[in-house]
Parts: structure tokens; sequence; C-alpha cells
């Protein structure tokens, strides 16, 4: 059988969880401050985000069945 603790380390227990619950939260709100930064991920990928918006653009004006549509025509 394990020896009670004294209510004394209880409370060093409890205060060292707290501590530790803290800054778990402060590293969980500076992860997700970070991650939620869309427009710093878009600065740091830029020539990625620009390839991105330039094919959804496509795509959307018609893409390849208005491209092959205007060749033919030709």
């Amino acid at each position: 059988m394990s020896p009670s603790r004294t209510p004394e380390e209880i409370r060093r227990s409890l205060e060292e969880n707290r501590k530790e619950l803290t800054n778990s939260i402060e590293l969980l709100k500076s992860d997700v401050t970070e991650l939620s930064d869309w427009r710093g991920h878009v600065r740091r990928n830029q020539k990625a985000a620009v390839i991105g918006v330039a094919v959804a653009g496509f795509v959307l004006a018609g893409g390849i069945g208005g491209l092959t549509g205007l060749l033919r025509r030709r």
C-alpha cells in the first residue's frame, strides 16, 4: 500500500499541474494563431498561390473546353 500524501504535497502537485496546463494553453494559443494566419501562409508561398489562383481562374472561365472550342473555330 502506498503512503498517503500530505496536504502540502497535494498543494505542490496541484500547483505544478496548474503551471504545466498554463504553459500548454499558451503553446496551443501560439500554434492556433500561427496556423490560422492565412495571410502569412500566402505571403510565404506567394508563387504557389499565384499559380493556384491562375489555374482556378482558368477552370472557372471555361477551362479546356473553352480553349478547345476557340481552337476548333479557326
